[in-house]
């Protein structure tokens, strides 16, 4: 005989009480938030939740930040929109669809907070509190300051959502964790300046300047820096400080060398070259305040505003750099960031050319595209014993590091190395090389070769080959010899923690 069959229809499952209380949780907090009286929140919470719409509120803001022409605020406020924009896209692509929950029903909530034009979108999680938390968070892991000025703005959009009863409170919290989330993804992918700080060593004794005294300051106007002067002279009213023309330059430096205690510069990058030059030569500490427009070493470094310099003069807190040298027959010079041979300089020359008459980033193009579709034959260099074709050579004074999708920059000033990059030759310049002039000379590609080394000699080079050294350009006059002055620089940057001069070079 066959067994029995059992033709009762199973069971339909029950509701599911965890899932239910916390829905009814979420019932009872949202007719809560309906219920009270929030003074002053009628007309503010539903404008501030119209104005995030589409990002609009985040984006003015990040503008405001951007108008303090800080480079913490500037790369605060990308940092806050890169991570906004993980968020929208996480939320719009997956968030949306994945739980489509009705919103809630606005019978608890009063009709001056209901929002005139009600969200047609599902409502978990919210996309406003995704983009609130993201922004707050991405700026705030940049910097502190302006992520606590951020954060009581994106709580009231966050608040707001449940305030004016498009959303309920589990709605905003998973927004809101996702949004924290995305921002520390983007920091994942492209780390904070704070996680890359070079190390404040090997710690020098120098002079504590109470309201800057003793310190003469001398500042390219020619680089934008009135701001930055101004700013200084605020918080040190003591320093002199000396504003003049590019060609003028050399010469004050000269002059206020020697009757300095310290020795200020505010500029680019060519301008610090040529006061550490005169620093060195006269045995004074240097104290440099980014002015141009790249300002390498002044960041690598440490300092990034006035307020940073001031501190560090003031508390006496300094550290010792390398320098880097390079000599060719006669000619001899040093760099504190890069030195380089071949296509580099030619596009340095180029994008200068053409920088006043058409702006920075459109000329460094033109530069670019001029410069690898010439016809030209690559430099011939004796590199390490062999005769080599090279595109390119570059020398870093330090190790260039690549920070995940960020530009390489260093995060030891005294490692004792030359960072040496080739470009081999043997063709013209393919796409491959335009792309890696317009991102900088520290971009890896499958034609590149590496090595770290504190002294390198090229034999071989034909006078009157170009090269650049911290953005200037001058001529070869043949052979060419590299090499690191170790500790060589004294300059003054803010320590970690406040310490002066007088603690012990942690190494020792």
């Amino acid at each position: 005989m066959s067994p029995d069959i059992d033709l009762t229809l199973p069971k339909t499952p029950g509701p599911h009480p965890v899932r239910n209380g916390f829905l009814r949780l979420d019932q009872r907090v949202f007719e809560a938030v309906a219920a009270r009286h929030w003074p002053g929140a009628d007309p503010l919470l539903p404008r501030l939740s119209r104005g995030a719409n589409h990002g609009v509120l985040w984006f003015a803001a990040a503008a405001g930040m951007a108008v303090a022409r800080t480079p913490r605020a500037r790369r605060a406020a990308a940092r806050g929109l890169a991570s906004l924009s993980l968020a929208s896209l996480t939320i719009n692509t997956l968030g949306k669809r994945t739980v489509r929950r009705p919103r809630p029903g606005l019978g608890p909530v009063p009709l001056a907070r209901q929002l005139k034009r009600q969200p047609i979108t599902t409502s978990f999680p919210s996309g406003h509190a995704a983009s609130a938390a993201a922004f707050a968070t991405g700026v705030a892991l940049e910097s502190p300051g302006w992520g606590a000025a951020v954060a009581p703005l994106a709580g009231a959009v966050a608040l707001s959502r449940v305030y004016t009863g498009v959303h309920f409170p589990s709605d905003v919290l998973a927004g809101a964790a996702l949004g924290a989330g995305a921002a520390f993804a983007v920091r994942g992918m492209v780390p904070t300046r704070a996680q890359h700080v070079a190390p404040a060593r090997p710690v020098a004794p120098v002079p504590a300047l109470p309201e800057g005294e003793g310190l003469v300051m001398v500042a390219n106007v020619a680089s934008g820096t009135s701001d930055r002067v101004r700013a200084l002279c605020d918080a040190l009213p003591r320093a002199e400080v000396i504003e003049c023309e590019p060609g003028d330059v050399p010469a004050e430096l000269e002059k206020a060398a020697e009757r300095a205690v310290v020795l200020g510069v505010c500029g680019g990058d060519g301008t610090v070259n040529a006061a550490a030059g005169i620093a060195l030569r006269h045995g004074v500490p240097l104290a440099v305040l980014p002015g141009g427009t790249l300002n390498h070493f002044a960041y690598d470094l440490g300092v990034e505003d006035a307020r940073g310099l001031a501190r560090a003069l003031e508390r006496g807190e300094g550290v010792l750099v390398d320098v880097g040298r390079f000599t060719s027959g006669s000619l001899s010079g040093i760099f504190l960031n890069t030195f380089s041979l071949g296509v580099y300089p030619e596009l340095v020359r180029e994008r200068e050319h053409w920088s006043s008459k058409i702006g920075g980033w459109p000329a460094g193009v033109l530069a670019a595209v001029r410069v690898l579709r010439a016809d030209r034959h690559p430099l011939e260099a004796e590199v390490q014993g062999r005769r080599r074709p090279l595109w390119m050579l570059f020398a870093g004074n330090g190790t260039y590091h690549r920070l995940g999708l960020a530009p390489g920059r260093r995060v030891d000033l005294a490692d004792g190395q030359l960072d040496v990059r080739v470009v081999h030759g043997g063709r013209r310049p393919a796409l491959r090389l335009l792309s890696a002039a317009l991102a900088g000379p520290l971009t890896r590609s499958p034609a590149h070769a590496a090595v770290q080394v504190g002294r390198l000699k090229l034999a071989g080079v034909a006078p009157g080959t170009l090269l650049a050294y911290d953005g200037e350009i001058t001529e070869t006059q043949g052979d060419l010899t590299l090499e690191k002055l170790p500790e060589a620089l004294t300059v003054y940057r803010p320590l970690p923690g406040g310490h002066g001069a007088h603690l012990a070079d942690p190494r020792k």
